[in-house]
């Protein structure tokens, strides 16, 4: 049997990135919580935790990690089928990989249906989240891998719509011409960071062909259609973030009925299917009201 308490610092240390932030989740002290992650390592004979800035977890500190988080969620869900026996003592923290613009328009109406659970949400690219599912560091993703993962099964949700789009003034001075592959290699683009390949996405499905394109950073949802919205560039809205703009003409289509629509899933541990079963729901029941079926 492993000792949960010991357990419960190295996940907290895996979770947070630090003694003293694991400290303060569980309010001790940072000694105490070194001293169980350090005795823990002792009985198992092995390194867990790589003492650096973040705190990185072993390949075996991260397999106790996602154990510790599996029997969080079966006991949160015993509790809760056991509720006149056994009190639920504390929220059950359950950890999930999504990207930052399903976040920005319609993650936090699912999050907010989904009672008695404490999000830590992952931020990263769509294509990308998942790697954070595989690793066994988080427990579900939305994502846009759609096939079988070991362990995991998977929900379609539908698509989130993006339009390749600037605004008037910014059109007028780099696409007078029309847009084409010469003028998109020259007029600057917005991109959300370097994982960021919507823009070559729709470059290459209307136009065949893969281009370098000058590129400004801009890693958060809203600040990217500010920065197209004055001009910054071109980049890939998010339609439903950005519809009321291209109803007023802020901003404009760089070619009218040519969308780019990325595919989500919801992919999720079969070990924890049933204590996620309510967050399932509440994901799949936000999507059909925000997403593209």
């Amino acid at each position: 049997m492993f000792d949960y308490p010991l357990l419960a610092a190295l996940a907290a240390v895996i979770r947070t990135g630090s003694f003293e932030q694991a400290a303060r989740e569980l309010n001790v002290t940072s000694s105490a919580v070194s001293q169980r992650v350090k005795l823990l390592e002792d009985r198992l004979g092995t390194l867990l935790v790589v003492r650096a800035n973040p705190c990185k977890a072993t390949p075996a500190g991260l397999r106790l990690f996602r154990h510790s988080e599996d029997v969080g969620l079966l006991e949160h869900t015993t509790r809760k089928d056991l509720e006149n026996i056994l009190p639920i003592e504390k929220p059950a923290s359950v950890r999930i990989a999504v990207n930052a613009d399903s976040l920005a328009t319609w993650f936090i109406d699912a999050a907010a249906a989904s009672e008695g659970m404490l999000f830590d949400l992952v931020l990263d690219d769509q294509d990308r989240s998942v790697d954070w599912l595989r690793r066994g560091e988080v427990v579900a993703a939305v994502c846009s891998h759609s096939g079988q993962i070991q362990g995991c099964d998977s929900r379609a949700l539908g698509a989130l719509r993006y339009v390749a789009s600037a605004s008037p003034d910014f059109v007028a001075k780099w696409f007078s011409d029309g847009v084409s592959p010469d003028s998109l290699q020259r007029a600057p683009a917005v991109s959300f960071n370097n994982h960021d390949m919507l823009q070559s996405d729709w470059i290459q499905r209307n136009f065949g062909v893969k281009l370098s394109i000058p590129s400004h950073r801009m890693p958060a949802t809203h600040a990217f259609a500010d920065a197209t919205l004055a001009g910054l560039g071109w980049g890939m809205n998010l339609e439903i973030l950005t519809r009321t703009h291209f109803k007023s003409g802020d901003l404009v289509p760089l070619i009218p009925d040519c969308p780019l629509d990325v595919n989500l899933f919801w992919q999720f541990s079969r070990m924890v299917a049933e204590p996620l079963e309510d967050i399932t729901q509440a994901v799949r029941r936000a999507a059909q009201q925000y997403l593209i079926a």
